[in-house]
C-alpha cells in the first residue's frame, strides 16, 4: 500500500476542483440556503452548507465532520474545529484542524443563531451520508460541474491539492487532513511537531488575510544567522525546498526579534525570480537556487508568466517581460534553473 506522502503526491489535479470552482460551489451553497423563505427549511440548509464548509477548508472526512458538535468543537477564538474519535480509534481521543478565519465568522453567523442552536440541539449535527453526497450533487450541477468531482472525499482531495499549490509543505497538509508526518530526513533541521502546527497556524492567516503581492511563498524554521556589522544573513530550512537565504539589515533583524529555531515566512515577488534554461547549475551570485521543470506558462501582451516546479509540492512563479520572454525560448516540460538573490527575499513573522 503506498504512504499517504505517495498517495497526496500522486493526487491527479485534473480529477479536483479547483480554487476557482471550490469558490463558485461555495456560493452555490450561500445562495441555496438563503433563497427559502421556509425557517425550517433553511436551518436544515445551513446544516448541510456548514458540513460543505467544514470538509472544505479542514479537508475531513465526511463521518468526521459528521460527527462534531459544532456547539462543542468548533472553537472561535483559537480558530480550530475538533474532530473526536472512539478509544478505539489509532489510540487518538481527538485532533485539532487549524481553519481560516473566513470559516470561522461564518460558523460564528451559524452558531450564535438561537434558532440554529435549537435545531441542533433538537435533531443533532448527524445527517444520513447519502442524503449529504445528493445535495452536494445537486449543487455541483447547479454549477455546470461534473458531480463526481462534489463527492465528499474528492473535495477533501481537492482542498490538499489546494494547499500544495499553494505552497503549504506536504508534512504540514498532511499532518492537516490526519494523516501520519513521514520523517523528514532531508531537513537540516527538526520539524517538531508544533512547528508544522505553526507553519498551518501561519498559512491559514495568509489565506484569510494576503497582506502582499508576492506570488512565492516559503515556511521555514531558521537554521543560522550571520551577523555583520550592517546586515544579517539569516539561513532558514523549508520542510521541502532546502535551504533559502535573506540578507536584512540588522535593525530589521533586531525588530523582528529573529533567532535561530524560529518558525518564519520568506517571500518572493515573481519579477524578482530569474529563469535559467539549462540543466547544469547556474555560474551567478544568486544565493538562491533551485532546478525544476516548467509546468505552466501564460503568456500576455507584456509580460509571460512562468510557474515551475521545484518538488512534488512546491512551485515557483516568474514574470517576465514578453519580449524579453521569447529569447529565453523556454517551453512547457523544459528543466530551467529558478534563481533569486538573498536581497530579494522579503521575511515575515505574521
Amino acid at each position: 500500500m503506498k504512504n499517504s506522502e505517495m498517495t497526496l503526491s500522486a493526487i491527479d489535479k485534473s480529477q479536483c476542483l479547483d480554487s476557482f470552482q471550490l469558490d463558485m460551489l461555495e456560493r452555490a451553497f450561500s445562495e441555496w440556503t438563503n433563497e427559502t423563505k421556509r425557517p425550517d427549511i433553511k436551518l436544515s440548509r445551513m446544516r448541510i452548507y456548514l458540513i460543505f464548509l467544514l470538509i472544505r477548508y479542514t479537508g475531513g472526512k465526511l463521518n468526521e465532520v459528521l460527527s462534531i458538535d459544532p456547539l462543542t468543537d468548533v472553537n472561535l477564538k483559537r480558530r480550530i474545529i475538533i474532530f473526536r474519535y472512539p478509544k478505539s480509534v489509532s489510540g487518538r481521543l481527538f485532533r485539532e484542524v487549524q481553519v481560516p478565519e473566513s470559516l470561522c465568522r461564518y460558523a460564528h453567523s451559524i452558531i450564535s443563531d438561537p434558532d440554529f442552536k435549537q435545531f441542533i440541539k433538537k435533531t443533532g449535527f448527524f445527517v444520513d451520508p447519502g442524503f449529504v453526497r445528493r445535495k452536494f450533487y445537486e449543487r455541483a450541477n447547479a454549477c455546470r460541474i461534473d458531480s463526481k468531482l462534489a463527492a465528499p472525499e474528492v473535495i477533501r482531495k481537492a482542498r490538499a491539492v489546494e494547499l500544495m499549490v499553494n505552497n503549504m509543505p506536504l508534512p504540514a497538509v498532511q499532518n492537516l487532513l490526519g494523516h501520519s508526518t513521514p520523517g523528514l530526513t532531508a531537513a537540516h533541521v527538526t520539524f517538531s511537531d508544533n512547528d508544522i502546527h505553526e507553519v498551518i497556524r501561519l498559512y491559514m492567516e495568509k489565506e484569510s488575510y494576503r497582506k502582499t503581492s508576492a506570488r512565492n511563498s516559503f515556511f521555514g524554521k531558521i537554521k543560522r544567522i550571520h551577523k555583520g556589522d550592517i546586515q544579517s544573513v539569516v539561513e532558514l530550512t523549508t520542510m521541502s525546498s532546502g535551504l533559502i537565504s535573506s540578507v536584512i539589515t540588522n535593525d530589521s533583524l533586531k525588530r523582528l526579534g529573529l533567532a535561530e529555531g524560529k518558525i518564519i515566512t520568506a517571500e518572493v515577488k515573481a519579477p524578482w525570480v530569474i529563469l535559467h534554461k539549462t540543466e547544469k547549475e547556474p555560474g551567478c551570485s544568486a544565493e538562491n537556487r533551485f532546478m525544476g521543470v516548467v509546468c505552466r506558462i501564460h503568456t500576455g501582451e507584456i509580460n509571460t508568466e512562468y510557474v515551475v516546479r521545484i518538488s512534488d509540492e512546491t512551485e515557483l512563479c516568474a514574470i517576465v517581460n514578453s519580449d524579453r520572454a521569447r529569447n529565453l525560448d523556454i517551453d512547457e516540460q523544459d528543466t530551467v534553473w529558478v534563481v533569486f538573490n538573498a536581497y530579494s527575499v522579503v521575511l515575515h513573522l505574521d
